[in-house]
């Protein structure tokens, strides 16, 4: 597969910051955290952010319902027609591998503006295994609530 032809299945990574700028600049933005239940309510969660797990407990299964759901989100499930025409969509995990197959999977059923945090809610874990320590979305200061 060419890298142009990859580049058109896969979610326009975005840094944290870029997220959040984006989702200032452009209202209609729709941001997902798509972590497991139990990470969104006890880890905690960008302010703003709709839930909509990708993989979720008691099966650990992908979400069949997970594009049905999005779509949901955005004009009532309505597809829109024409280039630009859909509003953008950020997805967010825990450190961005999800959240790129999750885009993949929404750019594979015909939405446009897919893009993903890449470096998640609380990044890469570092030399003792701790995460929010060498990116994502709480190391940048960004903010969060938790329950």
């Amino acid at each position: 597969m060419s890298e142009k032809n990859k580049s058109a299945i896969e979610p326009m990574g975005l840094s944290p910051k870029q997220a959040y700028d984006m989702m200032r600049s452009e209202p209609r933005t729709v941001f997902v955290d798509i972590r497991s239940s139990m990470e969104f309510l006890f880890v905690g969660h960008p302010t703003g952010a709709v839930h909509v797990p990708w993989i979720d407990e008691p099966d650990w299964q992908v979400n069949p319902d997970f594009v049905t759901d999005i779509r949901k989100l955005i004009l009532g499930g309505a597809v829109q027609d024409g280039p630009g025409q859909n509003v953008p969509i950020i997805l967010i995990c825990r450190s961005g591998v999800r959240s790129r197959e999750a885009g993949k999977a929404l750019i594979e059923a015909g939405l446009e503006k897919v893009y993903h945090v890449d470096e998640g809610f609380e990044g890469d874990r570092d030399e003792n295994h701790h995460r929010s320590v060498l990116g994502g979305w709480r190391f940048h200061g960004l903010p969060w609530e938790q329950c």
